[in-house]
C-alpha cells in the first residue's frame, strides 16, 4: 500500500494562483480602509478634529472673550493711527501738479462716460454726436458745460444744428461725484485741440451739482435757451493755480514740504 501525500487533495475546478491573487487584494484593502499602527492604535478621523477645533473656538470665543480679536473697535483705541516702522516716513500717494492730476482724473472719466459717442479723439461723427473739439460751449461758460454734462441737451447746438435727432444727449450725471466732474469738464477743456489752461475745481463742480439740482425744469434735458437765459456764466469759486500741487485721488490742494 502506497504512503498518503502530504499535500492535500484540491478539486480541479480551483485555479491556485487566481485563489492566492485574489486573498492579496482583499488584504490590501482591508489594510487601507482599517489602518493600524504597530502600537495597535487607529489613527484619529480627520472629521473628528475638525469638530473639536470648531467647539474649541466657539468655547475659547464664549470663555475667553476671543470674539474680541476679530472686533477692530475692541483691539484697537480710537483715534489710533500706525506709525511707520523706525526709520522710515509715511508714504502714500506723491503729490502733482493740478491740472495734470485733474486731467488724469477726466481722462478715465471720459472713457467710461463720453468715449462711445464722442470717439476717442472727441470729433464725434458729424450726424448724431457733435466734436468736442473747438467747440465753444466746451471751452467757453464752465456754469453751462457743467449743465450739459449733468443734464443732457436736446435740440439745436450753438451752430444752430441738432445732433442726435429728437433724442439729444442724455444726461451724464448719474454716479458723477464732484471730482468726478471737476475733472472731465478740465480735460474736455484741456484736450483735443483745447487749451484753456485752467482748473475746474472741485468747489466749482460741487456749486454746479447744487446748481443744476435747483432748476425748475429737474429731470429734463437742456436746451439752447435755458443755457443762454440761466447758465451763460462761469460756475464761482476759488480759482487754482495749474500747478499748484493737489492730492491725485482726493484732488485736495496739498501744503508744499518745506525743505
Amino acid at each position: 500500500m502506497s504512503e498518503p501525500s502530504p499535500k492535500p487533495d484540491l478539486e480541479d475546478s480551483i485555479n491556485v494562483t487566481a485563489a492566492h491573487d485574489r486573498l492579496v487584494r482583499e488584504a490590501a484593502a482591508a489594510v487601507r480602509e482599517k489602518r493600524i499602527d504597530d502600537s495597535g492604535s487607529e489613527p484619529i478621523s480627520l472629521w473628528v478634529i475638525a469638530v473639536c477645533g470648531v467647539v474649541f473656538l466657539i468655547a475659547g470665543g464664549i470663555l475667553g472673550g476671543a470674539g474680541d480679536l476679530f472686533n477692530y473697535g475692541a483691539v484697537f483705541k480710537p483715534g489710533y493711527v500706525r506709525t511707520p516702522p523706525p526709520g522710515m516716513e509715511a508714504s502714500g500717494p506723491a503729490p502733482k501738479e493740478a491740472l495734470a492730476a485733474f486731467m488724469t482724473r477726466g481722462s478715465k472719466i471720459y472713457s467710461v462716460k463720453c468715449n462711445g459717442c464722442h470717439g476717442a479723439d472727441a470729433r464725434g461723427d458729424g450726424a448724431n454726436f457733435p466734436t468736442l473739439a473747438g467747440s465753444a460751449w466746451v471751452t467757453g461758460d464752465t456754469d453751462r458745460l457743467a449743465m450739459i454734462i449733468l443734464n443732457g441737451l436736446v435740440g439745436p447746438m450753438s451752430s444752430g444744428k441738432t445732433y442726435g435727432g429728437a433724442g439729444g444727449m442724455a444726461a451724464q450725471g448719474t454716479g458723477l461725484s464732484p471730482e468726478d466732474l471737476a475733472g472731465i469738464m478740465t480735460y474736455v477743456r484741456n484736450n483735443f485741440g483745447n487749451s484753456t489752461g485752467d482748473v475746474v475745481t472741485v468747489e466749482m463742480a460741487k456749486n454746479a451739482m447744487d446748481i443744476s439740482a435747483a432748476r425748475a425744469k429737474l429731470g429734463q434735458q437742456m436746451t439752447a435757451e435755458e443755457l443762454a437765459a440761466d447758465h451763460a456764466k462761469n460756475l464761482s469759486g476759488e480759482p487754482l493755480d495749474p500747478a499748484a500741487l493737489v492730492d491725485p485721488i482726493t484732488l485736495a490742494p496739498v501744503a508744499e514740504a518745506t525743505p
